[in-house]
C-alpha cells in the first residue's frame, strides 16, 4: 500500500487489526483498505509442563498480548509516524481446543490445559462411543468429562468453559460468545443447525444427571457465532488490558474469536468446497472443505467447520516443527563455539534448503519429532527420537531432509485415511505457517505429502493473525456477502501466488522413507513406556 494512502488509513481507523495467540509466538497484525499487512508486532513465549499438564499462567497470557500489541504499535509509529489509537474492526484467534473453566466470579479453576495435552483417553473413548461421532482428547468436552471422571473437586463450581480465544475476546468485550469453527473444536455441530449438536447434549447431560450439578451442558457454553455475526465492541475496560497506556480507544468491532485452524482457512481462502489448506508450524493441520459427510467414523479424523458452518475433515497433528527448531537452536549453539555469529534466519533458509540435496528416502535414518502425544499414530505421549540403520547415509542433507518430512509424517498418514479409504478429492491444497517460510522447501515436501500440487501465497508466513484481520474486515464489510464470495472479491483476486505440482521421484522416496516411519512407531511407543523420568 503506498505510504501515503496507508498513513490517512491508520488517522482514520480504516483498518483492520488480527491478534493470533500461537503455541510460541502471539503475533498482531494491521492491514489496510486493500486488506494487504501494513504492520505487525509479536511476541515470543512458550508452555510449560505444570504438574503433568502443559499450560500457559493467565498472567503469561495478558503480559504477552500487552508486549505484542506495545510492538505494533511501535511499528506503526516508526513507519508512518502516526499513532495507532483505533482501528475499523479487530479479530482474536488462538490456539483452539483446551481447558479453560471459570467461576462466577470469572476466577479461573484450574490451569489452562492446552491442546498439547492428552490425558483424556478414557473420557474421548466412551464420549465416542456415546455419540458416535469422534471425539478427540484435545476437544474441550473431553477435558470436562475427564475432569469428572477424574472426581476433580473444581467441576461443581463451573460457571463458564471456553477456549483461549474465547478467554481474551470475554475479557476485551464482556461477551460469552466463540466463532463456530473453534466451538466445533470444543464439542460437535450439527451441521445443519449451525449450532451445538442437540441429541448429543442432551446425551451429555443425562450422562452426567447423577453427579447433581448446578449447570447443565449449555449453560456454561459459549455463546455460537457464525462469521459476520454480531461479537460486540472492545470495552473500555478491555482497551485497558490490551494497551495500558490509555491510547487504544473503546467501542471497535469486534468479529467472533475463531481458533487457529479457522484463520488459517480464511487466510488461505480456503473456505469453499473442495478446498484443502496445510497449516504447518508448532502443530500441523491439514482442513479439508467436504462435498459429502464421510461415510464411516475414523478415530484419526476431527469433523469440524468453516468459521460460515460448513463441515470439514480435519487431520490434526500435535507436532511439526518444534523438534526441527530445538536442532537448528543446536546448531547455531555450535556456530557460537566456533565464533560464527550468524543470522537466524539464514540458518533456517540454508539447513533447509540443503534438505533437498538430501536422498529421496533420507538415505536410512528416521525421525520422530514427537514432544506431546499423537492422537493418528496412537501416542499419548512424546518422545522426540532420531534413529538411524548402522550403514545409513549419515550427512547434515539427510538429516535435515529426515527431519523436513517427519515434521508432516503423521499428516501424511491421517491424509492416507482421507485419500484412500473414504475417496475425498481437492481441487487446491494451499500451504502456510513457518514451515513454508524458507521458499519452495517446505512447499515441495507437502507437495510429495499430499501427492497434489500446492499452492503459496505472498502471505503465507503471517498466518491466523491475518485471517483474524480478514475476519474483522468480513465483520465490517461483508454487506451480504457469504464468506468466500466476499474473500474471492475483495482480498484474493489479484494474490500472488507460487505452486509447485509433486515430483515423482520425491513421492517415490517419501513412500519408501514412510514405511520405515511407520515400521519404526514401536520404538516411539517403547520410549514413551521406558523413559518415564
Amino acid at each position: 500500500m503506498d505510504m501515503k494512502i496507508a498513513r490517512e488509513s491508520i488517522r482514520t481507523g480504516k483498518t483492520y487489526l488480527g491478534i493470533e495467540l500461537g503455541s510460541t509466538r502471539i503475533k498482531a497484525v494491521l492491514i489496510g483498505e486493500d486488506f494487504a499487512p501494513i504492520a505487525s508486532g509479536d511476541h515470543e513465549w512458550e508452555n510449560k509442563l505444570l504438574d503433568g499438564i502443559w499450560t500457559y499462567s493467565v498472567d503469561e497470557i495478558w503480559e504477552g498480548l500487552r508486549d505484542c500489541y506495545a510492538k505494533l504499535y511501535k511499528d506503526v509509529y516508526t513507519r508512518y509516524d502516526e499513532e495507532l489509537t483505533r482501528v475499523g474492526a479487530m479479530g482474536i484467534s488462538a490456539m483452539m481446543h483446551g481447558y479453560m473453566v471459570f467461576d462466577k466470579e470469572g476466577k479461573i479453576l484450574v490451569p489452562f490445559r492446552t491442546w498439547r495435552n492428552t490425558i483424556t483417553g478414557e473420557a474421548a473413548d466412551k464420549l465416542t462411543d456415546l455419540f458416535g461421532f469422534n471425539i478427540p482428547q484435545r476437544w474441550s468436552i473431553a477435558h470436562l468429562y475427564q475432569a469428572i471422571l477424574n472426581g476433580e473437586k473444581h467441576v461443581p463450581e463451573i460457571s463458564y468453559m471456553t477456549t483461549l480465544e474465547g478467554y481474551v475476546h470475554w475479557l476485551l468485550t464482556g461477551n460469552k460468545v466463540l466463532g463456530i469453527g473453534d466451538c466445533a473444536g470444543m464439542f460437535p455441530i450439527d451441521a445443519n443447525t449451525k449450532n451445538y449438536n442437540a441429541e448429543m447434549v442432551d446425551k451429555f447431560d443425562k450422562l452426567v444427571a447423577d453427579k447433581g450439578y448446578s449447570w447443565k451442558l449449555l449453560d456454561i457454553m459459549p455463546k455460537l457465532l457464525l462469521a459476520g455475526e454480531d461479537a460486540g465492541v472492545l470495552s473500555a475496560e478491555g482497551a485497558k488490558l490490551l494497551d495500558p497506556t490509555g491510547k487504544l480507544q473503546a467501542g471497535i468491532k469486534m468479529c467472533p474469536p475463531e481458533g487457529d485452524a479457522g484463520t488459517g482457512m480464511v487466510a488461505t481462502n480456503s473456505v469453499a468446497k473442495r478446498t484443502c489448506n496445510v497449516s504447518a508450524g508448532t502443530s500441523c493441520f491439514a482442513m479439508v472443505v467436504l462435498e459429502k459427510d464421510l461415510k464411516q467414523l475414523h478415530r484419526e479424523i476431527d469433523m469440524v467447520t468453516t468459521p460460515d458452518g460448513y463441515p470439514v475433515a480435519m487431520v490434526h497433528c500435535n507436532n511439526c516443527t518444534s523438534d526441527l527448531n530445538a536442532w537448528v537452536n543446536l546448531f547455531e549453539e555450535n556456530l557460537k563455539l566456533f565464533g560464527v555469529a550468524a543470522d537466524k534466519g539464514q540458518i533456517y533458509e540454508r539447513l533447509y534448503k540443503l534438505a533437498l540435496e538430501g536422498d529421496k528416502d533420507c538415505g536410512g535414518l528416521v525421525s520422530y519429532p514427537y514432544f506431546s502425544g499423537e492422537h493418528v499414530t496412537h501416542m499419548n505421549e512424546g518422545r522426540p527420537m532420531f534413529v538411524r540403520m548402522p550403514d545409513a547415509k549419515f550427512n547434515l542433507s539427510n538429516f535435515m531432509r529426515a527431519s523436513l518430512i517427519s515434521s508432516l509424517g503423521v499428516l501424511k498418514l491421517g491424509m492416507d485415511i482421507l485419500n484412500k479409504d473414504e475417496g475425498v478429492s481437492v481441487d487446491k491444497v494451499m500451504g502456510h505457517g513457518g514451515l513454508f517460510k524458507t521458499k519452495g522447501v517446505g512447499q515441495r515436501i507437502l507437495a510429495a505429502v499430499m501427492n497434489s500440487p500446492v499452492t503459496c501465497m505472498e502471505t503465507a508466513g503471517e498466518g491466523g493473525a491475518w485471517g483474524a484481520a480478514l475476519l474483522a474486515a468480513f465483520a465490517a464489510e461483508g454487506n451480504g456477502r457469504t464468506l468466500p464470495q466476499f474473500l474471492d472479491a475483495e482480498v484474493f483476486a489479484g494474490a500472488k501466488s507460487v505452486t509447485l505440482d509433486p515430483d515423482a521421484e520425491d513421492i517415490k522416496g517419501l513412500d519408501k522413507y514412510m514405511e520405515s516411519y511407520k515400521a519404526g512407531l514401536v520404538a516411539e511407543k517403547a520410549a514413551v513406556e521406558g523413559l518415564t523420568c
